[in-house]
């Protein structure tokens, strides 16, 4: 499995930016899919996360109506859309798989991607 993280950059306190995360390797039906982020000088933070096959997500209560996560089947891709960013989001994002049920534990997905930084300036 590999996972290619994209779309990371500078944006103002408000701003939008959209991450993407390239999956390939395998089929990812039986996959949930996760963003989570780690800022400096603290632990990784789980973000938010999706079943491939059905589609259900899960967030993180402090992104809750300003980040939307979503999949694209034909592309095998899954995204992270960040609407309304603040400051406190400046961090480097990374996707990650795991094979059954969705959890924030970043200890139970076993597949990472290359983080990209995304930095929100106020």
């Amino acid at each position: 499995v590999q996972l290619q993280a994209s779309g990371g950059g500078l944006v103002q306190a408000g701003g939008s930016l959209r991450l993407s995360c390239a999956a390939s390797g395998r089929t990812f039906s039986g996959y949930v899919m996760g963003w989570f982020r780690q800022a400096p000088g603290k632990e990784r933070e789980f973000v938010a996360a999706i079943r491939w096959s059905t589609g259900s997500t899960y967030y993180v209560d402090s992104v809750k109506g300003r980040f939307t996560i979503s999949r694209d089947n034909a592309k095998n891709t899954v995204y992270l859309q960040m609407n309304s960013l603040k400051s406190e989001d400046t961090a480097v994002y990374s996707c990650a798989a795991r094979f059954g049920g969705p959890t924030p534990s970043p200890y139970a997905y076993m597949h990472w991607g290359q983080g990209t930084e995304v930095t929100v300036s106020s």
